[in-house]
């Protein structure tokens, strides 16, 4: 299945999408936060996401810090270390994703460059959706003019297929008119 039918789902479907994600992230709520760290965490082991984030606004109210992430090890999740930074951030790092999830309580959550820990630029991000979706449009196009020129080849057919039997007939009138011709020379008729 493509990413953009993917993404035009509301749910991720194992069943229509056939694997499970490799990655999945859990943004802390009150009614959830007990289910994310509990019977979704040991679900997600079993049925083998390779990675397990959860993301906490409160930072780290509900679910004791604000990043967790899990890598899954021989069918049981293994914690990614936390790291509380300099500036009062923390961070930790996704092995699967190669970034860096950062948090500080001024801007909240964001994702780092793990070469240069310098924040992904939301130019970056929309100039990425910008190439997915143009990539779409060049397929759509290509598929339109693929069908155009499906359409412009069987009415090049038909009228192909008209002209020769055109040219069938008119042959046939004429050997009819030749043998009516012959018919009416012959004496005794």
């Amino acid at each position: 299945m493509d990413v953009a039918r993917i993404e035009e789902m509301a749910n991720f479907w194992v069943w229509r999408v056939g694997k499970v994600p490799d990655f999945a992230m859990e943004m802390a709520s009150p009614s959830t936060a007990a289910n994310d760290m509990g019977h979704k965490r040991d679900l997600y082991a079993r049925i083998g996401i390779a990675e397990y984030w959860r993301l906490d606004p409160t930072g780290g109210d509900m679910y004791g810090q604000p990043i967790t992430g899990e890598r899954l090890v021989d069918g049981a999740y293994v914690p990614y270390e936390v790291r509380a930074e300099a500036d009062g951030s923390v961070t930790s790092y996704s092995e699967l994703l190669d970034l860096v999830f950062s948090w500080d309580e001024a801007g909240g959550f964001d994702l780092l460059d793990p070469v240069t820990r310098r924040t992904i630029d939301k130019a970056v991000i929309e100039r990425a959706a910008r190439l997915v979706a143009e990539a779409g449009e060049n397929a759509e196009r290509e598929a339109r003019l693929a069908a155009e020129a499906r359409a412009d080849a069987e009415r090049e057919a038909r009228l192909a297929e008209q002209a020769a039997r055109q040219v069938a007939e008119s042959q046939l009138r004429a050997l009819q008119d030749e043998n009516e011709r012959l018919r009416r020379r012959q004496p005794g008729q």
